[in-house]
């Protein structure tokens, strides 16, 4: 599959590349550019754009929303030719993910 990915131009220079020469403090130094991908049932995901960054729209009714019952922390598994499937660092994952909850 080769998907094809719509491009929108940016006006100019973003904070990202003004950054360029400082140390990157996790969380305040973002890049310029998101990626926007679309998805229904009926058609998977679909309808990627690169696009300038900017605001997420959510729902009112967005789980990450009610009651803080959202963290996201993606694990990594990799299935094996003999069917076992191996994790990557699970044990940092949850590190991570009792660190988001505290």
């Amino acid at each position: 599959m080769n998907p094809k990915i719509k491009i929108q131009v940016r006006s100019g220079p973003g904070q990202a590349r003004a950054a360029l020469s400082a140390p990157y403090p996790f969380g305040r130094v973002f890049a310029d550019l998101m990626v926007q991908i679309q998805h229904t049932d009926e058609l998977g995901w679909h309808d990627a754009a690169i696009v300038p960054f900017g605001p997420l729209q959510l729902s009112p009714a967005a789980k990450v929303l009610h009651y803080g019952q959202e963290i996201f922390e993606g694990h990594k598994a990799y299935s094996w030719p003999n069917g076992e499937v191996a994790l990557f660092r699970p044990q940092l994952n949850a590190h991570r993910l009792n660190a988001s909850a505290r």
